[in-house]
């Protein structure tokens, strides 16, 4: 006989409806298979029984009274439905449950952070990113939930790099894992970030510093080399840019003209051109100015303002650079193009400029991303006085003079 409210409401906990009693849950027909599991503890389950296959199969619809006889009627009809259509609910159910557990893998976490916060990076930083993840970390442990992960299985995965020889690698995997971790935690798909408990565990990559010339004689040597250099009028003018400026090698080589604006004395780096997303200013001293405008006969309807020897639709080649200056009697344990970059670090730091200014200045990382993102002209009147500061002292050195750094910068 089918059940009603009344019925429902009736059935106690160990007294059956016949009213003997009873220590193990019973049940209560209702019809088509769906029936009330009546618990000692006084819950009642909805429970839908069927065959598919020749197989008897049991599916749970849910409990009295959150779900009601009139809702728990019409779940079982859905899943008569199902079955008269070939369809086991229970492989949907199971599908369904698959799904949910992919939305907490490690994998789906990780590609879904990446996604929120590709857009703050560079494209290529982006792409090498999830590419490192892809073929470092997901054959590993993409498929585990990201909240049963322990450091110790981090720590395998980061110890497969390290014994490839590729430790920087392993160390920059373990920062953008920790990341993960930790948008996991925000999002409520996982407790705690194991990240953490792997610091010093992996050894410390030896710093690898970019050979460059900081000594002021031998900077004034190198100025005179460049500019008696029989290459490339080009490459030239590189260089010469490369010293004033100091921006990375790439940077440099990608540089375009409609990045310049020489009224206002000011480069433009676009945000998806720098190494962390962020729109970077470079104030252009007179003699920088000098050195574009130079170029323009050359290369002032192109695109770049260094464009490959090859064809103008592409930049400079990489080795350019490095090249001209092995040319000019420099080995790269002496001076490479971005050892530029050092040299005026170290100056202008003996000059005594406000360390914040030229680390601005420099391009270095911000740890705060989104204050990087507004704060490019951070100090710029400072970095403006600087540069030009900055291409006299090279013009000075260049001449052949004894100049010295000074400990407080000229402010003229």
């Amino acid at each position: 006989m089918a059940l009603s409210d009344i019925k429902i409401k009736a059935l106690k906990p160990g007294i059956k409806l016949d009213g003997t009693a009873t220590s193990k849950p019973y049940k209560v027909t209702d019809e088509k298979g769906l029936y009330l599991e009546v618990k000692p503890t006084g819950s009642k389950l909805w429970r839908f029984k069927y065959r598919f296959a020749g197989k008897e199969k049991l599916l749970s619809v849910g409990r009295y009274p959150d779900v009601s006889l009139k809702q728990a009627r019409e779940q079982r009809d859905e899943l008569r439905k199902q079955i008269a259509n070939g369809i086991d609910p229970s492989d949907i159910r199971k599908a369904v449950k698959l799904s949910h557990a992919g939305q907490l893998s490690f994998e789906f976490v990780a590609r879904e952070w990446h996604q929120k916060f590709r857009h703050r990076w560079s494209e290529k930083y982006a792409l090498n990113t999830i590419s490192r993840l892809e073929r470092e970390v997901f054959p590993f442990i993409g498929s585990k939930n990201i909240n049963d992960i322990k450091a110790p299985e981090l720590l395998a995965v980061l110890r497969r790099m390290e014994g490839r020889g590729i430790l920087e690698t392993a160390h920059r995997v373990h920062q953008k894992c920790g990341q993960i971790f930790r948008y996991a935690v925000a999002t409520g798909r996982a407790e705690r970030d194991p990240s953490t408990d792997l610091k010093g565990a992996l050894p410390p990559v030896r710093v690898k510093h970019h050979a460059s010339i900081i000594e002021p004689q031998q900077i004034g040597g190198l100025l005179r080399a460049i500019s008696g250099y029989s290459g490339s009028f080009i490459t030239v003018c590189a260089l010469r840019l490369a010293s004033l400026v100091f921006v990375r090698p790439g940077e440099l080589r990608h540089a375009e003209w409609t990045e310049f604006d020489l009224e206002k004395a000011e480069w433009r780096i676009p945000a998806e051109k720098m190494k962390m997303a962020s729109v970077h200013i470079v104030p252009l001293s007179k003699q920088a100015i000098a050195v574009i405008e130079s170029l323009k006969p050359l290369t002032g309807t192109g695109k770049y303002l260094f464009p490959s020897i090859r064809t103008i639709t592409r930049p400079m080649s990489e080795n350019t650079v490095n090249g001209a200056l092995r040319r000019l009697g420099y080995t790269g344990d002496e001076m490479v193009g971005h050892g530029f970059r050092s040299m005026a670090s170290t100056i202008l730091n003996e000059q005594g400029w406000n360390r914040d200014a030229i680390e601005r200045q420099l391009a270095h990382s911000e740890r705060d991303g989104v204050r990087a993102a507004y704060n490019y002209a951070e100090y710029l009147p400072e970095r403006k006085r600087m540069m030009q500061s900055w291409a006299e002292y090279l013009d000075g050195l260049a001449a052949g003079a004894d100049v010295i750094p000074i400990k407080q910068p000229l402010r003229g």
